[in-house]
């Protein structure tokens, strides 16, 4: 299977799969580390930088527009149909929802906020994130989670909204890594 043309994007690493039937609207604001894969049918419309062992599955949407920005860190993972929303309007009636042609001053309030994922962060399944939030490192999400506050380090999450469900074993994932050059 041909890749996504490489080129087009701000920064590509080493061993870089990205499927041709992606559709990303900023090519110019994504930089990928290295051993980075991307499968069919992922949408992007933000800025997005990962760092290097990162898996983004199938069907996963991150939104934002132009100012949004989603950024992961090594050996990260987002599962099938993750949905990120970088920015959303905040629905209070201070103006219309973004359509083509409303002038700026008319539309609504945004809440907006980078989304990071720190190192060994992975979701499960139709996990959904919203503005602003942080991953702590090795945090796990769930499947069908609502993620609506920044979680803890080596904590798995689940449920809606997203709440602390156990620990996470970090030993044998910090040992592998560091045999994989990991610091």
């Amino acid at each position: 299977m041909e890749s996504f043309d490489l080129s087009k994007l701000k920064k590509a690493g080493e061993d870089v799969l990205v499927s041709p039937m992606v559709s990303i609207t900023r090519p110019n604001l994504i930089s990928l580390g290295n051993h980075v894969s991307i499968d069919p049918w992922f949408h992007c419309t933000t800025a997005l930088e990962t760092g290097d062992y990162v898996h983004i599955q199938t069907q996963v949407a991150i939104i934002g527009g132009k100012k949004g920005l989603v950024k992961m860190g090594n050996f990260t993972n987002i599962s099938v149909k993750g949905t990120l929303i970088c920015a959303s309007e905040k629905f209070y009636g201070h103006g219309f929802i973004g359509a083509p042609g409303i002038p700026d001053e008319f539309l609504d309030e945004l809440k907006l906020g980078p989304i990071i994922f720190e190192d060994f962060v992975n979701t499960g399944a139709n996990v959904t994130i919203l503005p602003g939030i942080t991953l702590g490192k090795g945090s796990v999400i769930g499947a069908c989670s609502l993620v609506t506050k920044n979680t803890e380090p080596w904590t798995i999450y689940m449920g809606t909204p997203a709440r602390p469900f156990a620990m996470r074993k970090k030993e044998k994932i910090l040992e592998y890594a560091k045999k994989m050059g990991y610091r």
